[in-house]
């Protein structure tokens, strides 16, 4: 007796999660078991790598516009591990389905028929509106009691990163003040006199770069604070 046939779609959503295998082994070993289980034969695979952002659309998707193809093509059915391999949004769910291709979720099982699909799909779409809104509203609450939100760690090293940044600028500027002094007793009067003068003895900015007018206001500014 020849069994029914499955083509597997296995999908991750980013390019580091692709390129590590991070998931993608759970999910073929999930469809493995299910087609071991229920007398299923999995006859091709499609690995989708999505790194498009926003909305799902089918043309994000080409290897399950490949999947759907190839189902209709030996009339079998395409399995996923899990309902958001396929979305995450009841839409694009309803949009599949209109292709009527069969779907098998393995974690409902081989007899779920479209409309529980969709269900499932409208619960977790609204069990996420719903997480949302609840941390929106206590991350409100806990900023009008004057709770000082973020990670403490990382606000901390922030911190101590622009410091370094600052006091590199400051010694830059002490550094090069003296250099551009001796310019302006040369004869050089204006900003982009002075700035011509620092490109053509090879004197670089703090970045690296060359210099502009207003690159030496700003130098010059700064190195008044400083001194």
């Amino acid at each position: 007796m020849t069994k029914p046939v499955l083509i597997a779609y296995v999908r991750v959503s980013t390019g580091r999660q692709g390129r590590s295998g991070l998931g993608l082994e759970a999910q073929r070993e999930n469809i493995a078991r299910f087609a071991a289980a229920e007398g299923y034969e999995v006859v091709s695979e499609y690995v989708e790598v999505e790194t498009g952002k926003g909305a799902d659309a089918l043309d994000r998707r080409p290897k399950l516009a490949a999947a759907l193809a190839e189902a209709r093509k030996i009339k079998g059915t395409v399995v996923v591990a899990k309902l958001d391999r396929l979305s995450r949004d009841v839409h694009f769910i309803s949009g599949l389905m209109a292709h009527r291709v069969p779907f098998i979720v393995t974690e409902l099982g081989p007899d779920v028929d479209p409309f529980i699909l969709h269900l499932y799909a409208a619960l977790g779409e609204k069990e996420r509106n719903l997480i949302a809104a609840r941390t929106k509203a206590a991350l409100a609450v806990r900023k009008a009691q004057g709770v000082r939100l973020g990670n403490p760690e990382i606000e901390k090293a922030a911190k101590v990163g622009r410091k370094v940044v600052v006091a590199n600028a400051d010694r830059h500027a002490a550094n090069i003040l003296p250099v551009i002094r001796a310019v302006q007793k040369a004869g050089a009067t204006t900003l982009r006199e002075i700035a011509d003068a620092l490109n053509a003895r090879g004197v670089q900015t703090a970045r690296g770069g060359t210099w502009h007018a207003m690159t030496v206001k700003n130098m010059l500014d700064r190195a008044s604070a400083v001194v």
